[in-house]
């Protein structure tokens, strides 16, 4: 019972974590349409910038956070300016192809821009295990889950809540009416991208802290692509639900099926994908595209 209830808290923690990572999807799907299949390698830059602050800058951690987010913010800028604008009203396929070849160009780029770096980051954590309700827990992996607990709250309140959320939203909606009413694409564009390239500077903080090793960002960016079709690609809430599940199935999988059939916590969320793609296409809560003709 108590190697299940490690398991199962171990789980919960890594899903707060995969809900964090997964809210930058989300993010730019919520407010603009737009899959970004580049999302491992954004997260893998801001990782990058979060240590070059610390280790090459020497500027601490909130001054590290502050560099590596002002990096995401001019990246932002930059990839609205020269990219996204090109893009407003292209098929949706001209996006998809857009950010796979981006990615492609920042994974090899930051190979090249940060050589030399020392990738890890140190957070001034204490070591020492805390112990809830007969459970050790690290406080690396308890500082994750207040994180990700605070920023997708912030990020709920700001889309339901604030006038650019509610802009925002409905640009996703349809963007030539946004337009007509007054509403500038290319400003609120930049800042959907900014606001997804600070929600990556604390994952990949976090995900780097944790596990030592920034560029397994990159298969960690492939792995919520199931668990934000699992819980709807523009639900917030979805998102948490099934990162928590992905999470939970992920470290039982490791615990009580990997010792004989090795290997199957890492395909356990595609194969609930392909069972939910069957039941419910648009996630357990996602919103069907309803169009008239």
């Amino acid at each position: 019972m108590w190697f299940f209830s490690e398991l199962l808290i171990d789980g919960m923690l890594s899903g707060s974590l995969y809900a964090l990572i997964s809210l930058a999807f989300v993010v730019v799907y919520k407010a603009s349409r737009m899959i970004n299949f580049a999302l491992g390698e954004f997260i893998l830059l801001a990782s990058k910038l979060v240590a070059t602050g610390l280790n090459a800058f020497g500027l601490g951690v909130i001054g590290s956070l502050g560099f590596g987010c002002a990096g995401m913010g001019v990246f932002a800028i930059g990839l609205n300016r020269w990219v996204l604008r090109r893009l407003i009203g292209q098929p949706l396929i001209s996006f998809i192809m857009v950010t796979i070849g981006l990615g492609i160009f920042m994974r090899a780029s930051t190979v090249f821009v940060f050589s030399g770096i020392p990738g890890s980051i140190q957070l001034p954590l204490k070591e020492e295990p805390i112990r809830l309700m007969g459970l050790l827990i690290s406080p690396d992996e308890l500082i994750t889950v207040v994180v990700a607990i605070v920023t997708i709250t912030t990020v709920a309140w700001f889309f339901q809540r604030s006038r650019t959320g509610v802009a925002l939203r409905a640009i996703a909606d349809d963007q030539q009416a946004a337009m007509l009413v007054g509403i500038d694409l290319n400003r609120h564009f930049t800042i959907t991208w900014a606001i997804a390239g600070t929600i990556c500077v604390i994952a990949g903080t976090l995900w780097t802290f944790i596990s030592g090793d920034g560029f397994s960002l990159i298969l960690v960016g492939l792995k919520v692509f199931p668990i934000v079709i699992i819980g709807g690609l523009d639900s917030i809430p979805g998102v948490i639900i099934g990162a928590i599940f992905v999470g939970i199935l992920e470290s039982l999988a490791g615990g009580y099926i990997d010792p004989v059939l090795t290997g199957f916590s890492r395909v356990s969320a595609y194969l609930v994908l392909l069972i939910i793609l069957f039941v419910r296409p648009y996630g357990l809560f996602g919103k069907p595209d309803i169009e008239r003709v």
